[in-house]
């Protein structure tokens, strides 16, 4: 394959920093610290734009980049994070919240999702995704990208942002059925 020309590969670098900043912001919430996150990762691709081999979308090798200098960032700013949570329901009872009969079923049943994987690898699905990922309260969102983007353990998310396996467990859970619904309502019933 030949090499980027360099030029071009920069200016896509450029038109990419907006939602790399985006990201960094979310999972950070400090903006010198995403700003540094990101500029470290467009570093890295000016450095080696060779390793970036088309294999995929340069967006996706870009965050792929910045998903471990943002875990590089969290270790070594661990000490320093203050975050206020603002949670005025850590003492309700997380089944209250549940969207279930007494029955245990559902108490509106999930819309029809059709075929999962083949959505999955659809951009535009990803881009509703993405909007509703950004929907999410701030605290819900960047605990729900720590674990299920940035693949970090639950343990590793708690132990980062000093909650009980609990409060996390319920968290989780809450963006989860809120990104359902987003989901239930951009993408599936448009279908």
């Amino acid at each position: 394959m030949p090499p980027p020309n360099p030029s071009d590969f920069e200016q896509q670098l450029v038109a990419l920093r907006g939602y790399l900043m985006r990201f960094a912001r979310l999972q950070l919430r400090n903006d010198s610290w995403a700003e540094d996150a990101v500029s470290e990762t467009l570093l890295a691709a000016l450095a080696k734009p060779l390793a970036f081999e088309a294999r995929s979308q340069l967006k996706t090798w870009l965050v792929g980049i910045l998903k471990h200098k943002i875990i590089d960032i969290l270790r070594q700013r661990q000490r320093e994070v203050t975050l206020d949570f603002g949670f005025d329901d850590d003492h309700a009872d997380p089944l209250d919240q549940m969207p279930f009969r007494i029955d245990g079923h559902y108490a509106e049943k999930p819309a029809d999702w059709g075929n999962p994987e083949q959505d999955l690898r659809s951009r535009q699905f990803m881009a509703v995704m993405d909007a509703c990922t950004q929907k999410l309260p701030p605290v819900q969102g960047r605990l729900f990208l720590m674990r299920e983007w940035l693949e970090m353990s639950s343990e590793e998310v708690c132990k980062e942002l000093a909650l009980t396996p609990t409060n996390l467990y319920v968290q989780l859970h809450r963006a989860r059925l809120r990104l359902r619904e987003c989901l239930e309502l951009n993408w599936f019933a448009a279908r």
